[in-house]
């Protein structure tokens, strides 16, 4: 009979030999037991410290609810470059969906060749960040789809003639009236259509949102490890949530100051304390979406890690410590979006002809 309770075994006769022999050998069963419970509770504690961690996240989730007429409309807008004065720039010119939903450029091109400001965010997931742009100017997709085709430094158009160019277009009148019911066409419809198409660019079932699922091998060992890094040493702090990051604003440089150049959300609030303070860009499909920060100053994961160690932790993390971080981060790229490309619908002689250099 084995009793498994640690430290209890029924009592041998001490006097003969064979009773010490007894009491000698439950005493080590008795002291593997109490080892093999040790190792055992501390097994179920990192269990349990490991799915505390996994709680501050969540999978990405297919979008709800789309108005599927919309979705199609938005995407021809999307791609569609004659709502720039160019009739070159279109939202995928620095949102490109090949590319992670970015350009891949320190700061975006835009009219006349105008180097961009600031690093254009990914659209894919945007959806579910708490606003839009860096500096979180724009409530939601809605808002933000109106900002760049007025802008001076990106499609340098006006929102009136970039709705008497749609409107022009027989194919496109058509296609608004079906949806929204009217005749004419107004700027709320076209980023309205655009918001509702951004709303399906979403990356589920990445590596990581299969061991959120329960799919524990889903991770390597290293993958694993820079996990537990990226918990432990407060990175989830601020890049938590389903989009790991999105939901809040934080100041880039807390222990050490930032040295590159930006107003932040002082350019919206006009308070000197939102200085350098910035939305958290998501961690998704990172691995894609290089360079990295507000001015695209990082090239490389493990270039933005380090910094990200010293300014916002104090903390330098090793080369094999970088490495698993690195490794863990590109568990988090999704599938991407995939459809067919739309067929825009022809020019006629009533639309405004581009003017590219003017």
């Amino acid at each position: 009979m084995v009793f498994a309770i640690a430290g209890w075994a029924p009592a041998g006769n001490p006097k003969t030999k064979k009773g010490l022999i007894m009491n000698s050998r439950k005493r080590r069963l008795a002291r593997v037991t109490l080892v093999a419970g040790a190792v055992a509770a501390a097994a179920l504690a990192v269990v349990a410290q490991e799915r505390s961690f996994d709680q501050l996240y969540a999978p990405i989730q297919p979008p709800k609810s789309v108005d599927l007429g919309k979705v199609e409309l938005g995407k021809k807008l999307f791609f569609d470059p004659r709502l720039s004065q160019s009739g070159f720039i279109s939202c995928n010119s620095c949102h490109n969906l090949s590319m992670g939903g970015s350009d891949n450029l320190s700061t975006s091109i835009g009219h006349k060749w105008q180097k961009g400001p600031i690093n254009a965010p990914t659209v894919l997931n945007s959806a579910l960040n708490l606003a839009q742009f860096w500096d979180g100017r724009a409530a939601d997709l809605k808002e933000q789809a109106g900002g760049p085709i007025a802008n001076p430094g990106e499609m340098a158009f006006q929102h009136t003639l970039a709705v008497d160019v749609l409107q022009s277009i027989p194919a496109y009148a058509r296609e608004f009236k079906l949806i929204y019911g009217k005749d004419k066409i107004d700027i709320d419809m076209v980023t309205d259509a655009i918001a509702e198409f951004e709303k399906t660019l979403v990356t589920p079932n990445s590596r990581f949102d299969q061991y959120l699922l329960g799919k524990k091998d889903a991770l390597t060992k290293d993958e694993l490890a820079g996990y537990k890094l990226f918990n432990e040493s407060g990175c989830v702090a601020c890049h938590n949530g389903p989009n790991l990051g999105g939901n809040s604003f934080q100041k880039m440089g807390i222990v050490e100051p930032y040295k590159g150049a930006g107003d932040g959300r002082a350019a919206v609030t006009g308070k000197d304390a939102d200085r350098f303070s910035y939305k958290v860009p998501t961690l998704r499909n990172v691995e894609l979406t290089y360079p990295y920060f507000h001015d695209g100053a990082a090239w490389t994961l493990a270039e933005a890690v380090d910094i990200m160690g010293r300014l916002q932790l104090g903390r330098k993390f090793t080369e094999q410590e970088n490495a698993q971080i690195v490794a863990f981060l590109k568990t988090l790229t999704g599938e991407q979006p995939v459809f067919r490309l739309p067929i825009l619908p022809p020019s006629n002689e009533k639309t405004l002809r581009p003017r590219p250099f003017d």
